[in-house]
């Protein structure tokens, strides 16, 4: 393989929470050329510049130049590229808070997983975001993610299937509720009952518009903050492991260094040391 037929890139600042990067990277790939069975950690979406090539998820489907498709967390695929005419691909690996509810308006997910544009045209705005990311992956962190937005957004604009907003619902005002609570909060010993109340709802009917809306229960995403807020301050700071372990809400820093190391899968003195 041609070096210039490969790109790819690791993104590794914790700072973003709305929507943040992984990895993302550009390929023109071999006949039969395949990746999987795999489950991904975050959402994986890929558009094909060239050619044609297959993904196997619950069923199997065929994505041609100008298409794309996604996979969602924990969602067990395969795919590889035509015999005859190969696919040449770009993707972005990507999650983040707002990242559902987007991929909902876009009208893309794991029982619709295929991108379709508008236009070409559109389709073109959308392969140009996602080559800029490409491109520039060593450029400075805030550009990357502002470009990122742009990408997510661009992919809502353009997809044939997205779904037109009606107004505000009611659950957006629960969840932005519930996330200016956590945002405040987050450091203090707080429980999901206590997020509830605060939002006036039922535990149970709280976590099911939680769960729906962002994607996580909100146990998994109250963790998930915390452990995004610790890494920050251990990239950005020289304060010990067991002072952050208190701002995140650990009293007892082994406890602290078992949930980090559940989500980054090192210790939090490793990810300071890499």
């Amino acid at each position: 393989m041609d070096k210039n037929d490969l790109k790819f890139h690791v993104f590794s600042d914790e700072r973003f929470v709305d929507l943040n990067l992984y990895q993302f990277g550009y390929e023109k790939c071999e006949p039969l050329h395949s990746y999987g069975p795999y489950a991904r950690n975050h959402y994986l979406f890929h558009y094909v510049i060239s050619g044609k090539g297959y993904l196997r998820a619950d069923g199997e489907y065929e994505i041609t130049a100008g298409h794309g498709f996604l996979i969602e967390p924990n969602q067990v695929t395969t795919y590889f590229a035509d015999e005859n005419d190969p696919w040449e691909y770009a993707w972005v690996e990507f999650d983040g808070l707002r990242v559902r509810e987007s991929l909902q308006l876009a009208g893309i997910s794991a029982n619709q997983p295929i991108y379709t544009p508008v236009s070409v045209k559109e389709g073109a705005l959308l392969l140009n975001e996602i080559m800029y990311i490409v491109d520039n992956g060593t450029s400075r962190p805030m550009s990357i993610i502002g470009h990122a937005f742009i990408f997510l957004d661009q992919l809502i604009h353009s997809s044939a299937t997205k779904m037109q907003r009606t107004g505000k619902r009611l659950r957006d005002f629960y969840m932005k509720e519930a996330l200016s609570f956590i945002e405040q909060n987050y450091q203090n010993d707080i429980s999901i009952e206590d997020i509830a109340v605060f939002c006036g709802l039922n535990r149970n009917y709280f976590g099911k518009i939680f769960r729906s809306t962002m994607g996580k229960t909100p146990q998994e995403f109250l963790l998930s903050y915390r452990m995004a807020k610790a890494a920050q301050l251990l990239k950005e700071t020289t304060l010990s492991i067991a002072a952050i372990s208190v701002m995140v809400s650990y009293q007892n820093p082994l406890h602290f260094s078992r949930a980090f190391k559940n989500i980054y899968g090192c210790s939090p003195r490793q990810y300071r040391q890499s």
